[in-house]
């Protein structure tokens, strides 16, 4: 789709977060080598919560995963090399980040895995 060697940035309040140097794309997700930021260790233990939730198979999880990914929500932005995306899922797990995102709000009811 174009997008391999796209360096994506993820920003936080202060500072970056760090970037994603993307290397595949699976519509609608694309992938690539996270590089951490300065600001990756304030938010670093939100995105493995939010992961170790979103893994896994129990009644009432995904609630909990709401609650966890509007953490992230309210500290991370994500920007594509053309400026900030409205809306975007990210996960990250040591070098490695996976995205979704979209120039319109997603819908309330969309799958969110």
């Amino acid at each position: 789709m174009g997008f391999e060697g796209e360096v994506w940035q993820v920003r936080g309040a202060a500072e970056p977060v760090g970037e994603i140097l993307i290397d595949d794309s699976d519509f609608p997700w694309l992938s690539g080598r996270f590089t951490p930021g300065p600001g990756f260790a304030a938010v670093r233990d939100l995105f493995a919560r939010e992961l170790a939730l979103a893994e896994r198979d129990d009644e009432g999880h995904w609630e909990e995963w709401e609650r966890a990914y509007g953490e992230i929500r309210r500290h991370v932005s994500l920007s594509s090399p053309d400026g900030p995306v409205p809306e975007f899922l990210l996960h990250i797990e040591e070098d490695r980040a996976w995205f979704r995102w979209s120039d319109e709000p997603f819908d309330e009811d969309q799958d969110e895995d």
